[in-house]
């Protein structure tokens, strides 16, 4: 078969790469229809991830069909997200927070290939006319629900009466903006440094937006701050932008860089939540959403040939694409 091959620092190919073979009778062989690339497989490519045998196959945002077993021919969203299943956090469904979690693409064969393996337990039914660069949305939807869902709980005041801020129009933040607006939020401001990328969301929904680092005349505004860069630069635009006793969302994993201002964060009561990927639940709550409208038009979306990969990333990592999401098509 063919896939998208790591090779170490900014360097892809596309070539054949060896056939799966199951391991255990849990597992299926699931052919890829479609597959997001993550701003974590950017962070990789640029040399910055964590160390891992080359060449190597990432991807984890993806849906596609069942190849062997009972339930061969079925469509399906991927959970990368594979836990051990016996630890505290699994038992408290809290899957996310299990310290031996594996990763689909990251300590296994990723999705950017003709196939992968996966946990059957691990795959959800696509509803029927979601198509599959859509479908694999839900990963990385699932995961702004969850940060989104963290925040809110964490308000002082009901969602209706809040102001938002999402910082970072990528994927994570525009699906942020978009389940927050589902969730019933009036006003959602959306900061971003890429002026295509502003235009970009704003054509998927309604908010106010603002250049990323001019961000003073909306200092100690904001009550809900969802930071899906985190970068030092973000961080520090986050805790600047909320009032007294309002809440930031860390969901983005950019970099470590930088110290918070403990000083502020104490004496302005402000809470500081860190948020990573989701539990099974959400992810199919994310499927529902996506399938049901509920998080747009999803026009947004774009694709490119899986072969085509290698330029994909090169573009990205030069800043020539600007596009919110770009999914890759076996």
């Amino acid at each position: 078969m063919k896939g998208l091959r790591y090779l170490g620092n900014r360097s892809m190919d596309y070539a054949e790469v060896p056939d799966i073979v199951l391991e255990t009778n849990t597992q299926v062989v699931v052919a890829v229809d479609a597959s997001g690339i993550c701003g974590s497989d950017m962070h990789v490519y640029r040399g910055h991830g964590p160390t891992r045998p080359v060449p190597a196959i990432l991807g984890h945002e993806a849906a596609g069909r069942i190849v062997t077993g009972p339930r061969a021919g079925q469509a399906v969203a991927i959970n990368p997200l594979i836990p051990c299943g016996n630890c505290r956090y699994c038992h408290e469904q809290k899957t996310n927070l299990c310290s031996r979690r594996r990763l689909i693409g990251l300590h296994l064969p990723g999705t950017f290939a003709d196939q992968v393996i996966v946990p059957a337990n691990n795959l959800l039914p696509i509803p029927m006319g979601l198509a599959a660069q859509h479908a694999a949305l839900a990963e990385p939807a699932a995961t702004a629900l969850h940060g989104c869902q963290l925040g809110i709980r964490g308000l002082a005041k009901p969602l209706h009466q809040s102001q938002i801020l999402v910082i970072g129009a990528g994927s994570i933040g525009l699906l942020s903006a978009l389940v927050l607006r589902a969730r019933g939020a009036p006003t959602i401001t959306i900061a971003e440094t890429n002026n295509q990328r502003r235009t970009n969301a704003a054509r998927a929904g309604d908010w106010q937006l603002i250049d990323g680092l001019k961000t003073t005349a909306t200092a100690d505004t904001f009550d809900l701050v969802v930071d899906a860069v985190g970068s030092r630069a973000s961080r520090d635009v986050a805790l600047q932008a909320v009032c007294a006793g309002g809440v930031v969302v860390h969901l983005g994993l950019e970099d470590k860089a930088g110290v918070l201002d403990m000083h502020c964060i104490t004496r302005q009561e402000i809470t500081l939540i860190g948020s990573y990927t989701y539990t099974p639940a959400e992810l199919a709550d994310a499927l529902d959403q996506l399938h049901s409208g509920a998080l747009g038009h999803l026009s947004w979306v774009e694709t490119r040939a899986l072969s085509d990969g290698p330029r994909v990333f090169q573009d990205l990592d030069a800043g020539h694409s600007t596009a919110t999401k770009i999914v890759l098509i076996p």
